[in-house]
């Protein structure tokens, strides 16, 4: 699909109703779970430095809030909705970062490998460019001058292979759209220096990939 001009970024950040099916937890309860439960993934975040949203195998987000590795979408869940209240505070936390990095799923990164990231994110070699679309193309070339509110297939192209830092929003107009800016200007607005060696950076995220047990389930190809 051609991806059109997006419109430059102003929503705030997405705020969705749960739908879970058969929820079993009401919003007071859940209130007074969020805390616990935020600090239990907090934790493990800080000691792993990654950690999946959803994953059947691999230590995530999802399975540390339930208890339970749900074979569907956590929406169905009866603890959707507070996995939800979870997942929109982590995203709010200071010391998090969601990007797709491992398995092309959505992944929390923890501050402390941030440097790494940029630096990874930044190199633009050929993992990252070998047969990107021409509406990727264009779509990268917008955001290095603004940030802008779009979606479709060139996001998901550009957030899978690292090449812009994308962010999930709720626009002014009610809609839901994908924030997509460069990660110079995401690095700018957190204030993070990107790791001076890109080799080392890879080392670091896949030392820290292989003691969660994801050691190929990086984006760039594995140097075993």
């Amino acid at each position: 699909m051609v991806l059109g001009r997006g419109r430059r970024a102003s929503g705030r950040r997405a705020s969705f109703p749960p739908r879970a099916s058969g929820a079993t937890i009401g919003p007071m309860t859940v209130s007074s779970e969020v805390p616990r439960a935020a600090g239990r993934v907090l934790s493990a975040l800080a000691e792993h430095g990654l950690l999946l949203e959803q994953d059947r195998e691999l230590p995530n987000v999802v399975t540390l809030v339930t208890g339970d590795h749900p074979k569907t979408s956590w929406w169905s869940h009866p603890k959707g909705r507070l996995v939800f209240a979870v997942l929109a505070h982590l995203a709010d936390h200071e010391d998090v970062l969601v990007t797709k990095l491992l398995r092309g799923k959505r992944t929390f990164v923890h501050r402390r490998l941030w440097p790494a990231l940029l630096a990874v994110a930044r190199e633009r070699v050929e993992w990252q460019l070998d047969g990107l679309s021409a509406a990727a193309r264009r779509l990268l070339a917008e955001s290095e001058r603004s940030g802008l509110e779009t979606s479709g297939a060139a996001v998901k192209e550009l957030e899978e292979r690292l090449l812009v830092h994308v962010e999930e929003v709720h626009t002014d107009s009610g809609k839901h759209a994908l924030r997509v800016e460069s990660w110079t200007a995401w690095a700018q607005r957190r204030r993070v220096r990107a790791e001076r060696s890109p080799d080392r950076a890879r080392r670091t995220l896949s030392q820290a990939a292989a003691a969660l047990g994801a050691r190929r389930a990086l984006p760039w190809p594995s140097e075993e």
